[in-house]
Order: structure tokens, then C-alpha cells, then sequence
């Protein structure tokens, strides 16, 4: 209902557009008053029958198939479409749109192939999830996979499709980026088929997932609690962090450019992460390094001016000397220890970045 009232409100802005007073003898009937007053009566009400609906979508056929006539009829009058392309494509889209609500109201369905539920993002269709806060979703629907923390945009489609079809293109993708298929895969319950295993069978690839038949108790290939949440965690990132569930735009392709460029971007933060780890390294093999021997001559100095501390020409206390040695004894013995440390700390700090390399 909601969505032919706007279709009907754009097609009265066509009829207004085309109407010229030196051109043509009358203008056609819309009676858009009695359309919103009609629409109005429907959409305020908290609950609405299906009675109630089934009549306000039979009323706004009947006003949209006269404005489409009306179109018509104004459109004899020119040798050239005077439209402009956005205007075309609204006056397209609304015709498709009246056939597809019509058919749908007639044979009191509530589906059809590529049903349009969006006048200004024809090209959105509406996805059942299944979800409890959203059973329906609208929006584009992609598929990605990641390899050592890099992710990639593997399908992206408007239109609703089964994941578990597209695991083998995934798969040739990779071969097609790296040369090589991968020694193991971490899918899905959905991922999972028979067709999908033999295939994979048959390229030697280990599918890490859940086993058919019987749960055993030793099962080597089962996965694991947490092994698929890098994948699951980059959606959340993109959704929460970069907005990929509050995309704006209305064209298909600048949608498509927006969710490719979220992509990119959480691969460049994680290269930057990489990035730093190598830095530090190039950082510990050019200065770390040197530190270290400096501060262990520098442990060396102390004890040696432990040893070899002048005494003082005049002074007088008699005790000076023996509270300097003590002091000096106390803060250079603080001092060696924390140099120590520092050089343990450092070298186990080296080798667990290289391990984590």
C-alpha cells in the first residue's frame, strides 16, 4: 500500500510535468486529494485487517492505472519523449510495478520474481533470514572470505542466493589469486553438503566442519568453538565500526563501491597492525641492539667507580664518606638490577614477536 501511494505521487508529478496548456485541451483527472484522504484512512490505523488492506490496495490501483493512462494520453501530443533519463526510468519503474501488485492482487499472493519494494532502489529485493528482530532484510547480500586476516569480497548480488552453492567458486577464486588450492577449509553448517565435500574430496582439501551422520567422539576434522569467529567478527566490524549496515546510497553501483571500499578499508587497518610489528624489528636490529651493549658498559662503569670512589679533601663530618659509599652503593645496585631486567625484557619481547611472525 505504502509503496503505491508513491508510486502514484510520482506518477502526478509526471502528469504535472507534462501537461502544457498551449499543447494540450485538458488536463487529466488525478484526483490525488481523494487518493491521500484514501490512503490516509488506511495507513493511520494501529491494526489493520486484511479486509481493510486488500480494499486500500485495490483503491490505489485504481488511481495509479489512471495516472498511467493519463501519461499516456499527454505523451501523443509529442514527436520526442520529453522526459529526461531520471524521469524515464520513473515512468518505466512505475509500470512494472503496477503489473507486478496488480498480479499479485488478483491471485491474493504475496511473492514475485524480482519484486520491486522500492521505487527510488528498484534494483533492492527482499531477503527472508529468518531473524527475531528483522524476519525480512532488504539490501545487498555478499559473501567474503579471509586468508592470514586478509579479507576478500568473494560474490555481492541483489538478489537472494544460497551460500552453499558458491563454495567451489570460492575456492577456484583462491587458486586463481595464489596459485594453489588451500590445504583446509573452515565453513559452515550451510557450506556443508554432500556435493560440496565430494568436491572437495576430489581437489584435496581438508573441510574443517561438522561431520554427517552420528556425532562420534574422536573426530579430527570437527571444528572448533571460536575457529570460525574471525569471519563472523570482520561483518561485525564493517557493520558497527564503518556502517555497513547504514549505506545511503540509491544507485546499485555506487552501493556496490561503498561495501567494496568498507573491504579495503579493514584490510588496510589490519596491514597497518603488520605494519608496526615490522617497524618495531627494523627498530630492535638497528637501535635495540646497541642500547643493550651500551647499558651493559655502563653496568661495568658503576662498578667500577664503586670500587675507585675519591675521597674527599675536607670535611667535617667523619662519617661522609662511609654514608656516601653506602648511598651510592644502594642507588647504583637499583640501577644495575633494572638494567638487567631491562635487557631480559627486551630480548623475550624479540622472540615472541619472531614467533608470532
Amino acid at each position: 500500500m505504502n509503496l503505491l501511494n508513491d508510486s502514484r505521487e510520482k506518477a502526478e508529478e509526471l502528469v504535472d510535468f507534462l501537461y502544457n496548456p498551449s499543447r494540450h485541451d485538458k488536463k487529466p483527472r488525478t484526483y490525488r486529494e481523494n487518493a491521500r484522504k484514501v490512503y490516509l484512512k488506511t495507513a493511520q490505523k494501529k491494526k489493520k485487517t486484511k479486509k481493510e488492506i486488500r480494499v486500500a490496495i485495490r483503491k490505489q490501483l485504481g488511481f495509479l492505472k489512471r495516472d498511467i493512462k493519463g501519461i499516456y494520453k499527454l505523451l501523443d501530443s509529442f514527436e520526442k519523449m520529453p522526459f529526461n533519463p531520471r524521469q524515464y526510468k520513473y515512468f518505466l519503474l512505475i509500470q512494472t510495478l503496477y503489473d507486478q501488485q496488480e498480479k499479485m492482487y488478483r491471485e491474493k499472493i504475496h511473492s514475485i520474481e524480482h519484486r520491486i519494494v522500492s521505487i527510488h532502489q528498484p534494483h533492492v529485493r527482499p531477503i527472508v533470514r529468518g531473524k527475531t528482530n528483522a524476519n525480512v532484510e532488504f539490501g545487498a547480500k555478499i559473501q567474503m572470505s579471509i586468508m592470514n586476516g586478509i579479507t576478500f569480497l568473494e560474490d555481492l548480488s541483489w538478489e537472494a542466493f544460497n551460500e552453499g552453492a558458491r563454495l567451489i567458486s570460492t575456492v577456484e577464486n583462491y587458486k586463481r589469486r595464489f596459485g594453489c588450492y588451500p590445504q583446509k577449509v573452515f565453513a559452515d553448517k550451510i557450506y556443508c553438503t554432500r556435493d560440496n565435500r565430494a568436491k572437495l574430496k576430489e581437489r584435496k582439501i581438508i573441510l574443517v566442519a561438522k561431520p554427517l551422520g552420528r556425532p562420534s567422539l574422536a573426530v579430527d576434522n570437527h571444528i572448533r568453538p571460536g575457529e570460525r569467529n574471525p569471519i563472523e567478527g570482520k561483518f561485525g566490524q564493517a557493520k558497527t565500526a564503518y556502517g555497513m549496515n547504514r549505506i545511503k546510497a540509491r544507485p546499485s553501483d555506487t552501493s556496490e563501491s561503498w561495501i567494496a571500499s568498507i573491504v579495503l578499508v579493514l584490510n588496510l587497518i589490519k596491514l597497518i597492525g603488520r605494519a608496526t610489528v615490522s617497524l618495531f624489528i627494523k627498530f630492535y636490529e638497528k637501535y635495540v641492539s646497541f642500547t643493550i651493549s651500551y647499558l651493559h658498559n655502563f653496568k661495568i662503569s658503576i662498578l667500577k667507580k664503586l670500587v675507585f670512589l675519591p675521597k674527599p679533601t675536607k670535611t667535617a663530618d667523619p662519617n661522609y664518606i662511609f654514608r656516601m659509599k653506602k648511598y651510592f652503593f644502594l642507588i647504583s645496585f637499583q640501577l644495575i638490577t633494572y638494567i638487567s631486567v631491562s635487557q631480559v625484557r627486551v630480548q623475550n619481547l624479540l622472540t615472541e614477536i619472531l614467533t608470532i611472525q
